[in-house]
Formats: structure tokens, C-alpha cells, sequence
């Protein structure tokens, strides 16, 4: 799943996470996570990097709402 910078940054504010708890869940650097959301649009990363976000905002509970004809997105998962 193709996922942009400003998709990780509204995610991070759903869970309250700064960059530095983004980089501890998912186990990439800081400095990385920087740059990737310093770069408006699609993420320019490799993609175990990606695959390495998307788990741990899985984790947190984060669904990411693909291109529908109103815009990307991200939502929480209901509480289970």
C-alpha cells in the first residue's frame, strides 16, 4: 500500500505519538522518519521501511484509508 507523509503525520496524532515513539514501535531511526515526513506526498522509501510503519501504527490501531475519490487517509479501529 502506496501510504504519504502527511497520511504517517495524521496517524502519529491520532495515537498522540511523537516522532520518537513512531521510530521505538517501528524500529526505524528517528533521522529516517524525519526526512520521510519532511517530503510532501508519497513516501520515498524502501519497502520493508513502509511495511515496518504500517505494522506499528497497525499495532496502535491505525486503519489507512486508501484513495476512495475523496483523498487518502487514516482512521482509528473501533475498540474491541
Amino acid at each position: 500500500m502506496a501510504i504519504s507523509s502527511e497520511q504517517i503525520r495524521a496517524a502519529r496524532a491520532l495515537l498522540r505519538w511523537e516522532q520518537k515513539d513512531l521510530a521505538a514501535a517501528s524500529k526505524v531511526s528517528l533521522p529516517s522518519i524525519k526526512r520521510l515526513e519532511s517530503q510532501p506526498g508519497l513516501l520515498a522509501a524502501q519497502p520493508r521501511t513502509v511495511a515496518a510503519l504500517l505494522e506499528a501504527f497497525d499495532r496502535g490501531g491505525v486503519i489507512f484509508v486508501a484513495e476512495n475519490g475523496e483523498g487518502q487517509g487514516v482512521r482509528l479501529r473501533k475498540s474491541r
